[in-house]
């Protein structure tokens, strides 16, 4: 039998937050296209600029935090690493759903739901929360365990 190979948990939430960037970028498009803007204010100007502006500024949070997280790497002789870039994201993510727990529970519009219907900002607030959450809870893990070269290599 072959001893299975120890888990790093900055690859683990690498995945976990690159999920939770393409559920707010996705979410994050659809409001817009929508007329809904930042905090549920209103979008001003035509939707398809706005739209791309926040499709590439989304993006690169989306793809570059998780890349960092997947493999070790440490600048500065070991004071800027992933771990804490994975502390810097916690804080990040932290504030995201303090942001959005605000949201979920005061009353708020709603948007039209893509299967006919709506849904409450708060509804939706509460999603976006739980993915938050588990972002949250992953990307903590890491930073605080380290990975298998925490201990005497890069992380």
């Amino acid at each position: 039998m072959i001893p299975e190979a120890p888990r790093d948990p900055f690859r683990t939430a690498a995945c976990v937050y690159l999920g939770y960037g393409v559920v707010y970028l996705v979410g994050g498009l659809y409001l817009v296209a929508h007329g809904i803007g930042v905090a549920g204010g209103r979008a001003s100007g035509a939707i398809a600029p706005a739209m791309l502006k926040w499709g590439v500024l989304g993006s690169i949070p989306l793809i570059g935090i998780p890349l960092l997280l997947w493999r070790p790497w440490s600048l500065l002789g070991g004071w800027l690493s992933r771990r804490t870039l994975a502390w810097l994201v916690v804080a990040m993510l932290a504030l995201r759903a303090f942001k959005v727990g605000e949201v979920a529970v005061r009353a708020g519009g709603s948007v039209p739901a893509p299967w006919g219907g709506e849904i409450t900002f708060q509804a939706g607030a509460v999603v976006f929360l739980a993915v938050a959450l588990v972002a949250l809870a992953f990307t903590m893990r890491a930073a605080w365990m380290g990975g298998p070269a925490a201990h005497g290599g890069l992380s």
